[in-house]
């Protein structure tokens, strides 16, 4: 069995959108920022959050009459 490779390009760590979203957005101390590991900064970022099924056209339809447009 032959696994054919391929070259994966590293991007940078993303500190400044982390920071800004531990610092500024969910208001955490430097402390307890620095002190969370990345599965509960994922978690506290919404990361674990259900992804509801998307809407159906019937789904559609019906908020269309409900809310119609002018």
């Amino acid at each position: 069995m032959v696994i054919e490779e391929k070259e994966v390009k590293a991007e940078p760590f993303p500190w400044e959108t982390v920071m800004h979203a531990g610092l500024c957005l969910l208001r955490l101390v430097p402390r307890d920022f620095w002190a969370l590991t990345p599965v509960e900064f994922f978690a506290m970022t919404g990361g674990l959050r259900s992804r509801g099924a998307a809407m159906e056209r019937a789904g559609l339809e019906s908020l269309m009459r409900e809310f119609p447009d002018g």
